[in-house]
C-alpha cells in the first residue's frame, strides 16, 4: 500500500516506541503534523522550540527511552540548537525531526530556507558537531538506508542526537509502506568485547589493596549497576564517592558515601582519596573539570587506578589506568563480586571508615576551605526538609548544582539529574516538564532566577497539559556565579549580573499557579505543611543574599 512520507515518518516513530513529541509547528512541517493527528504519539505544543529539544532530554534522561521533538524549517531548527547539544554532551538519545522548503526551489531563496544552496543557512554544517547524524532528506529511494542508520545509532549504547530534515515536497511523496519492515526499530543485546581477563585483574587489585576507593558516575546508574556497586562497596568495606551526575548510585546515607567528589562540593571525598586511598576505581565516570579538580595530580598521584566505561572513547582519555576495562558496568562489577565471592577472601575490615569521613566532614567544617561556612543556612534546611519528606520517589532536574551536590542526599531510590551536559541556564523546568510526561512522581525543577527568566515561559506547557511540578528558584537579583567570580577574581568590578525581578507573587498568578516566598524558616514551615508537590504546579522562591557566595574559588 502506497502512503506519504509523513504518515511512514510517524509510523516510524511509532514502531521505536516513542510516546510524546515535544515541538511547534510551521508551514514546512505541517504534512508530518497531520499524521501526528491521527497517530498514538501524543504531540505536545512548546512555547520556544529550544524548551521542546531540553523536554526531549529530560524525557528520555527519566524513561530511558527515545526522546522526540519536532519543529519546521529555519529558525524552528536553529532554536533547538542548545537543547541538542546539551543532549549530544550526555549521549541522550534523540530523534530530531525538522521541515524543509521544498527541493525544487532550493538556491532560490526560499522563505525560511536551510539547504545550504544559494548562500541559505547551511543546516547540515549547523547540527554537525552536535549530532551524531543529521540528513536533509532530498529523495526517498534511500530512505530505508537513512532511517535505519538513525535507528542503530539511537538504539546503541552509546546514543546520541539524530536529526532529519523532510523537505515539503519530500513529506508529500508516496511510499510502499513495506519499506517499515526494512527498517529496525527494536533494541538488541550488543557484544561487549570479552572481559573476564581485566575483571579478573581488577579483582585481584581489590584485594591486593588497603584503602580502595570507588568514583561512580552516571554510567553505573544508565547500566542499572546501583545495587551491584552497593554491594561490592558493602561486601568489601569500600567507600564510594560520585561524580556529580553519579549522585544516587548509592544511598548518600551509607555510612561508606564519601558524597559528591568535585570542586563545589564540601571535600570529603577529595581528602580521603589524597590522603588515604591507594586504589581508584572508576565506574562509569568521567574525570572532567568540576570532579577531578581541575585534574588535580592529589587525587591520582601514587595510586593504583581501575576504570570501567561502556563508551570506549573515555577509556583513558586523561590518565593512564593499570586496568582498563571496555564493557557494561553492572555486567563488570557483578563479575568482580562473584570473583571475590568464589577466592573467599572478602573478609577484610575497615572499621574506621565511618569515623574517618566523620572526621574529615568536621575538619572541613572548621576549615577556611569550606564551601559553604555556614553562609546559607535558610538553602540547607530547605534540602533538609526535603530530604526528609520525600525520602524516596521523587526525581530532580537541578540547573543550580551547588546546593544540592552538598545540602542533599540522594538515595537509591530518588533520581537526581543535574544540567551537567553543557551546563546552560533555562534547562531545568522544561527538562523536568519532559520528564513528568515519563514518570508519575512529584518532579522538581532547581534553579537562579537569572535561568529561570530563561525559561519561565514554559510553565505554561504543564499548565496547558496540567502536569505538576515544582519550581525551587533561588531569588537574589543576580547571576550569583558571576558576581562570586567577580568578587573573588576581580576586585568586586560588577558588571552586567545584578538585574530586578518582576514580582513573582503576581507572575504565578497570571500562570494560574501557586506561589510560595521563603525568606525565614517559618516559611519553610507553611511550605512543607501546605504544599501539594504531587498533584500541583509550585512556584516556591527562596531568598538568598546576592553578596554571599560560596568559598570555593576556581582557578585557570
Amino acid at each position: 500500500m502506497k502512503i506519504k512520507v509523513g504518515e511512514l515518518i510517524v509510523k516510524y516513530m511509532e514502531r521505536l516506541g516513542i510516546e510524546y513529541i515535544f515541538g511547534m509547528p510551521g508551514a514546512h512541517i505541517l504534512p508530518v503534523y497531520d499524521c501526528l493527528y491521527d497517530s498514538s504519539i501524543r504531540s505536545i505544543l512548546v512555547k520556544h522550540e529550544q524548551g521542546a529539544s531540553f523536554m526531549a532530554g529530560g524525557y528520555a534522561r527519566a524513561s530511558g527511552k527515545i526522546g522526540a521533538c519536532i519543529t519546521t524549517a529555519g529558525p524552528g531548527a536553529t532554536n533547538l540548537v542548545t537543547g541538542i547539544a546539551n543532549a549530544y554532551a550526555d549521549r541522550q538519545p534523540l530523534l530530531i525531526i525538522t521541515g524543509e522548503t521544498s527541493t525544487h526551489i532550493f538556491g532560490k531563496g526560499g522563505l525560511q530556507e536551510s539547504s545550504g544552496e544559494g548562500g541559505s543557512i547551511d543546516q547540515d554544517a549547523l547540527f554537525k558537531g552536535i549530532t551524531k547524524y543529521n540528513k536533509i532528506v532530498e529523495r526517498t529511494d534511500y530512505l530505508p538506508n537513512i532511517l535505519n542508520r538513525a535507528s542503530n545509532l539511537l538504539l546503541s549504547p552509546n546514543a546520541g542526537p539524530v536529526l532529519l530534515s523532510f523537505p515539503f515536497n519530500i513529506q508529500k511523496e508516496l511510499v510502499d509502506d513495506g519499506l517499515l519492515d526494512r527498517i529496525r526499530t527494536e533494541r538488541r543485546a550488543y557484544a561487549v568485547p570479552d572481559a573476564s581477563q581485566p575483571a579478573s585483574a581488577l579483582a585481584d587489585l581489590v584485594l591486593a589493596a588497603e584503602n580502595p576507593v570507588i568514583v561512580a558516575g552516571y554510567g553505573c546508574i544508565r547500566s542499572g549497576g546501583q545495587k551491584v556497586v552497593s554491594e561490592l562497596s558493602e561486601m568489601m568495606h569500600i567507600p564510594v564517592a560520585t561524580s556529580l551526575k553519579g549522585k544516587g548510585v548509592i544511598n548518600e546515607r551509607s555510612e561508606y558515601s564519601l558524597g559528591s567528589l568535585g570542586v563545589t562540593s564540601y571535600g570529603n571525598a577529595y581528602q580521603y582519596i589524597a590522603e588515604k586511598s591507594d586504589l581508584l576505581i572508576f565506574l562509569g565516570a568521567g574525570f572532567n573539570e568540576r570532579t577531578s579538580y581541575l585534574w588535580d595530580d592529589n587525587l591520582i598521584g601514587n595510586k593504583k587506578i581501575a576504570q570501567v566505561d561502556i563508551n570506549e572513547d573515555q577509556l583513558e582519555k586523561v590518565f593512564k589506568a593499570d586496568v582498563a576495562i571496555h564493557g557494561d558496568v553492572k555486567e563488570i562489577v557483578t563479575g568482580i563480586v562473584e570473583r571475590i565471592k568464589a577466592n573467599g577472601k572478602n573478609v577484610r575490615k575497615h572499621n574506621n571508615i565511618r569515623k574517618t569521613i566523620k572526621g574529615l566532614a568536621g575538619n572541613a567544617a572548621e576549615s577556611d576551605a569550606a564551601v559553604f561556612q555556614s553562609r546559607f543556612p535558610l538553602v540547607e534546611k530547605f534540602f533538609a526538609r526535603l530530604e526528609k519528606v520525600f525520602p524516596e520517589n521523587i526525581q530532580i532536574f537541578d540547573d543550580n548544582l551547588i546546593f544540592a551536590q552538598n545540602f542533599f542526599n540522594v538515595t537509591t531510590g530518588n533520581r537526581y539529574y543535574p544540567n551537567s551536559g553543557i551546563s546552560s541556564l533555562g534547562h531545568a523546568v522544561p527538562a523536568a516538564i519532559g520528564a513528568r510526561f515519563a514518570e508519575n512522581k512529584p518532579t522538581f525543577a532547581i534553579l537562579g532566577d537569572g535561568g529561570f527568566q530563561m525559561c519561565c515561559m514554559e510553565i505554561m506547557t504543564a499548565v496547558n497539559y496540567d502536569i505538576p511540578l515544582n519550581v525551587i528558584m533561588f531569588n537574589n537579583s543576580t547571576m550569583g556565579l558571576i558576581r562570586k567570580n567577580q568578587s573573588q577574581q576581580y576586585g568586586g568590578r560588577y558588571i552586567d549580573c545584578d538585574f530586578v525581578n518582576p514580582d513573582y507573587r503576581f507572575l504565578a498568578r497570571s500562570f494560574g499557579i501557586n506561589h510560595k516566598r521563603v525568606a525565614t524558616e517559618s516559611d519553610l514551615d507553611h511550605v512543607f505543611g501546605d504544599t501539594d508537590f504531587a498533584n500541583a504546579t509550585n512556584l516556591i522562591e527562596i531568598m538568598i543574599d546576592k553578596n554571599t557566595f560560596p568559598n570555593y574559588v576556581t582557578k585557570r
